[in-house]
């Protein structure tokens, strides 16, 4: 028989965990939402493109993903460019801001045929 003490603990953790909601992690910077997905809707419109300095490739065949403007927080931030593996028969098709009346929608990138 478990002691009153045992139970009391096994209570307690059972109503702390109770509101504890398993969710999918959101993609980052490096983990993609399909192409094309909507990422963000905002009224304010996005930086100009960021001049990023593109470093050497880190491997023969490597490809550039270029950085853009993300949108968290209430704000535009930037994501950094990085290198990934090529794709046999896909190409990258980079994030991109489209304008429709007064929003701004953020768009995925992502490997397209």
């Amino acid at each position: 028989m478990p002691s009153g003490k045992s139970v009391l603990v096994t209570l307690g953790a059972s109503l702390l965990l109770s509101a504890c909601v398993v969710a999918p992690y959101p993609p980052g910077p490096y983990g993609y939402y399909p192409y094309g997905a909507e990422i963000a809707v905002t009224a304010v419109p996005p930086p100009p493109p960021y001049a990023e300095v593109i470093p050497v490739a880190p491997f023969v065949g490597a490809v550039w993903i270029s950085g853009y403007w993300g949108w968290s927080s209430g704000r535009h931030h930037w994501v950094p460019g990085h290198y990934e593996r090529p794709r046999p028969g896909y190409r990258w098709m980079p994030h991109r801001w489209e304008p429709r009346g007064s929003e701004w929608h953020l768009r995925g990138g992502g490997w397209v045929r």
